[in-house]
């Protein structure tokens, strides 16, 4: 009978410590998705950033070729320096002080 009671004693402790080892597998893993799912989040605002990056980089672009164009310096002239061409007439109002 003495010798039974060992027997049961390792099998005791060999589940024991197979269970302690699932355990800690399975927080371990339970870690690793969360991490995944922070990870997964981070990805998608970072190609969110990337898109819009490529959309302002393509505004900047199509600027770019706007302020190339004659229209664009006319209307900074006009706007900014107030030059008019000779045939414009300006009329400016009357200050009422």
């Amino acid at each position: 009978m003495g010798r039974r009671n060992k027997k049961g004693t390792g099998t005791g402790i060999i589940v024991f410590v197979v269970l302690c080892i699932f355990g800690i597998v399975a927080f371990g893993k339970i870690r690793l998705e969360e991490k995944k799912k922070d990870l997964d989040n981070t990805i998608k605002k970072l190609e969110s950033q990337i898109n819009d990056e490529k959309e302002r980089a393509l505004d900047i672009k199509n600027l770019e070729a706007y302020v190339q164009t004659k229209k664009y310096i006319e209307q900074i002239a006009r706007e900014k320096l107030g030059l008019v061409y000779d045939y414009e007439i300006i009329f400016k109002e009357e200050s009422s002080d």
